[in-house]
Parts: structure tokens; sequence; C-alpha cells
């Protein structure tokens, strides 16, 4: 039950911060846009404290760690992939651009 209040409270006040954003134009946007940015900054903490928010949390500290397991291709190979996928790209629109060309000279030679 303090798990759904929370989550209540998070979601009003992230709610109230955006109308108030909205309701105040007269004011400076950089300060409308730092007071949004704490209420978000504090909707997510007060989220975070309970089960649902504790287990988002994991995930991310866990995607974290996976991402800094990743081996990121060196520029050359990258610049060979993309090569690769570029001449590929152009061989088969030559090849679709031939079978339609093919296409509409049998049509025309059909219909004449």
């Amino acid at each position: 039950m303090a798990d759904t209040i929370k989550l209540i409270v998070a979601v009003v006040l992230l709610i109230a911060a955006v109308t108030l954003f909205y309701m105040f134009p007269e004011y400076s946007t950089l300060l409308r846009v730092l007071g949004l940015l704490a209420a978000v900054g504090l909707s997510l903490f007060i989220a975070s404290r309970t089960a649902k928010g504790g287990t988002v949390l994991s995930y991310v500290k866990d995607t974290q760690v996976e991402v800094r397991k990743v081996v990121w291709p060196t520029r050359q190979e990258t610049l060979q992939t993309t090569m690769i996928v570029i001449i590929m790209v152009i061989i088969a629109a030559l090849i679709l651009w031939a079978f339609d060309s093919m296409l509409g000279w049998t049509v025309r030679a059909l219909t004449l």
C-alpha cells in the first residue's frame, strides 16, 4: 500500500510540475525548466524508493555493466562495414532497376 501511495505522489508531483510550467509563461524559461527538472528529479527519487522502482534501478545498473562488456568496433572496421553496405545497396538497386526495365520493355512489347 505504501508503494502505491509513493507512486501516486510521484505522478501527481510530475503532473503538477508540467502544469505549472505551462501556466506561468511570463516567468523566465530557464527558471521554469529548472523547476521542472527539480520536480522530475524528486518524482524519480520518490518512485525509486518503491519495490518496482528498485527493480528498475537494478535493471539500469545491470545494463550499464553489460554495456561495459561490449567490444565496440574500431573506426576502420566501421568504415569497411559501411562501405560493404553501401556497395550492396547499389548492387541491389541496379538489379531491381534492370528487372523493372526488363518488365517494362516486356509489357510495352506485348501491348503494342
